[in-house]
């Protein structure tokens, strides 16, 4: 693990990413030997700092620690995690912060080739997620929401859980975001008032929106759910997984339209 460029394991106590969870992070995939959609992740990156006023990252250096650490590993994780910095008590940022800057590497996970083809397993979750307009779409250190939600099962044989917000809406998965197919549509959830805007999930409607693919983002309520003819689910690392059911109704993998999964899993993977 590399901290400001040194190999470090360790954060200074006072660091307002561990007091009051004041950082952003990236999940990004490696692929032979490279990090994959490196500039959307950056862009993520640098929009999240603006926002919560965090000095953003020289990428150019960041990159090259990314590839430090990924050593001669040609497939992983890497986990960057931006905060704050050390600072004083009390929540009121200081005005000449210096901006912590963690990278650490790890190993991609398993993904059994079943998943692609036949979709998964989810469940409905019973934690909610809270609305907050000025943190949505922010991937930013507070995931309590989702820590909650995942604690909900233990069952191995359901891989991903749905999140609704306080009013209702189905807003996305633990770790993923959702799309539901109908009548040859594809609609993925509003996230302007609470979500993650997943770095996947902009360049599915991308892709989509290139192949001529209806794509609307809006509200989707539990009734959307039910009667969609088909779901799936994205991010950084799976790319797409179709949901073949979902708290024991189960939904058309074949709804989910074929170039979509094949122009996603080609291009989500590059390193552009």
């Amino acid at each position: 693990m590399l901290i400001n460029g040194e190999k470090e394991t360790r954060v200074a106590a006072t660091d307002r990413g561990l007091q009051f969870g004041d950082g952003l992070f990236e999940t990004v995939a490696i692929k032979n030997g490279r990090p994959c959609l490196w500039r959307r992740h950056m862009e993520r990156l640098s929009s999240g700092c603006s926002r919560l006023g965090i000095q953003p990252p020289d990428t150019d250096q960041l990159y090259q620690e990314v590839m430090a650490e990924t050593g001669q590993e040609t497939q992983g994780v890497v986990k960057i995690i931006m905060t704050r910095g050390p600072g004083r008590r009390g929540y009121r940022p200081q005005p000449n912060h210096t901006p912590t800057r963690i990278v650490g590497w790890s190993q991609y996970p398993v993904f059994p080739e079943q998943v692609y083809q036949r979709g998964i397993v989810a469940r409905l979750c019973s934690t909610r997620l809270g609305w907050n307009p000025a943190l949505a779409g922010l991937k930013h250190l507070n995931r309590l929401e989702q820590v909650l939600a995942r604690s909900e099962w233990n069952d191995p044989s359901v891989q991903e859980g749905l999140m609704m917000d306080t009013a209702d809406c189905v807003i996305e998965g633990t770790s993923s975001n959702l799309f539901v197919v109908q009548d040859e549509r594809i609609y993925t959830p509003d996230l302007s008032r609470c979500g993650v805007a997943g770095v996947m999930q902009g360049l599915v409607i991308e892709i989509a929106q290139n192949l001529n693919i209806p794509i609307t983002v809006t509200d989707i309520s539990l009734h959307d759910l039910w009667t969609a003819d088909g779901l799936f689910v994205s991010n950084s690392l799976i790319g797409i997984w179709p949901v073949r059911e979902l708290s024991g109704q189960e939904f058309s993998v074949d709804a989910i339209p074929k170039k979509l999964l094949e122009a996603v899993l080609e291009q989500g993977f590059n390193h552009a």
